[in-house]
């Protein structure tokens, strides 16, 4: 399963170059040909790039989500699951030794 996420984020970061590329190309383009100033040019690319954080963002939440429902799945424990556990024995730990000083 982990190859498959790594390959579609591979594909993925693939696309977003090509396609960042292409848009800079036609920027510059527009830019030679006096149909859009220097300014306006990095303006819309600004933009991109913001959207593209964005989706970057998006993407991550969503790996983030399915991740935890596959490791619940599963039955994994999380790392809020162990917190929890390391909590409980802490505090039986203390209990028992307030016992065997009695």
């Amino acid at each position: 399963m982990n190859e498959v996420l790594k390959k579609g984020f591979l594909l993925g970061i693939g696309a977003a170059v090509t396609s960042k590329e292409k848009l800079d190309q036609r920027l510059k383009a527009l830019v030679d040909k006096n149909e859009l100033s220097q300014d306006e040019a990095r303006s819309v690319m600004q933009t991109y790039m913001d959207k593209g954080e964005m989706k970057k963002d998006e993407w991550s939440a969503k790996q983030y989500e399915q991740t935890q429902k596959m490791a619940k799945d599963l039955g994994l424990a999380t790392k809020e699951d162990i917190n929890e556990l390391r909590a409980r024995i802490t505090e039986l730990e203390t209990k028992l030794g307030q016992n065997s000083e009695l």
